[in-house]
C-alpha cells in the first residue's frame, strides 16, 4: 500500500541530488573548485561551466544546509505530484536558470559599477521548483495541486524577498554575497515552465453536475427500475394547478 502512495522517484531523486550536493561540498573542503572554478561567472567564457556545476557547490556549511532542506522537500513534491514532467522541469530549470544568471550583467544596482561575481549554490534551483509548484497548481486549477501551491506559499512564501538585492533593505558595509540574480532567474524560469506545461498531466476535474442539464430521467436506471416495479405509485401524481388568467386581471390592468 505504501508503494502505491509514495512514488519511488519522489524519494530517490531528492536523495541523489542531496548526495551530489554534499559530495561537491566535500570536494571543496579538500581543495577542489577553488578560485571560482565551477562557479557561474557572468558574461565570461570560463563561467559557462558553472551552469552545470554551480548548484552542487556551496560557500560554507550553513549555505549547503539552508539549501538542502528545501531541495529535498520541493523535489519530493515535484516528482510525487508532477511525474510526467518532473525530469523536464528539473533539468530545464537547472540549465535555463544557470544560463540566465550567466547572461545577466553583474552590475551594482546602487552604484552602477561592474562587479566580478562568482555564483554558487542550489538556491536558483530552489526558486525554480517553488515557483513551478505554485504557478502550476494555479494554472491547472486542480484541487489537489492547488493544495500543493498553498503549502509552498505557506512554507516558502518568504522566498519572494530573495529576488531583490539586500542593499534595498539594509545598509551593508560591503556588497551582499547573496545572489538575487540567481533567485530572480529561478523564479522567472519556474513560472515560465509552469505555464508551458499547464496542459500536461493532471488538470481540473469537471464533475457531471457542473454541466448544464446533466440529469436525464431516461438515463437514471434506478429511477426507471423503480417505476417499472412500483406502477401503483404513479397512478395519481400531484400536479400544479393551471393558472387562471382572470385571477391576474387586476395585475395586468396596472401594467
Amino acid at each position: 500500500m505504501f508503494k502505491n502512495i509514495i512514488s519511488k522517484r519522489a524519494v530517490i531523486t531528492p536523495l541523489l541530488m542531496l548526495s551530489a550536493m554534499w559530495f561537491g561540498y566535500f570536494l571543496q573542503t579538500q581543495g577542489f573548485f577553488q578560485s571560482c572554478f565551477g562557479a557561474i561567472i557572468p558574461l565570461l567564457p570560463e563561467g559557462l561551466l558553472g551552469i552545470i556545476t554551480s548548484p552542487l557547490l556551496h560557500g560554507n556549511m550553513d549555505h549547503i544546509i539552508s539549501n538542502s532542506i528545501p531541495i529535498a522537500v520541493l523535489l519530493f513534491l515535484l516528482y510525487q505530484f508532477y511525474p510526467l514532467v518532473a525530469n523536464k522541469v528539473f533539468i530545464i530549470g537547472w540549465l535555463a536558470t544557470g544560463l540566465l544568471v550567466w547572461l545577466l550583467p553583474p552590475i551594482d544596482i546602487l552604484t552602477g559599477d561592474y562587479m566580478y561575481t562568482c555564483t554558487i549554490g542550489a538556491s536558483g534551483v530552489v526558486y525554480v521548483l517553488a515557483f513551478f509548484l505554485f504557478f502550476s497548481g494555479v494554472f491547472k486549477w486542480n484541487t489537489k495541486l492547488l493544495t500543493i501551491s498553498m503549502l509552498v506559499v505557506l512554507y516558502y512564501g518568504s522566498l519572494v524577498w530573495g529576488m531583490f538585492p539586500e542593499e534595498l533593505f539594509y545598509n551593508l558595509q560591503e556588497p551582499s554575497r547573496i545572489s538575487w540574480q540567481a533567485h530572480l532567474s529561478g523564479a522567472v524560469v519556474g513560472s515560465i515552465i509552469a505555464f508551458a506545461f499547464k496542459n500536461v498531466g493532471e488538470r481540473k476535474k469537471k464533475y457531471i453536475w457542473e454541466f448544464p442539464n446533466y440529469y436525464s430521467e431516461k438515463d437514471d436506471k434506478l429511477w426507471q427500475e423503480y417505476k417499472e416495479n412500483n406502477p401503483d405509485d404513479f397512478l395519481e401524481l400531484p400536479y400544479k394547478k393551471r393558472d387562471d388568467i382572470w385571477d391576474h386581471l387586476d395585475e395586468l390592468r396596472r401594467k
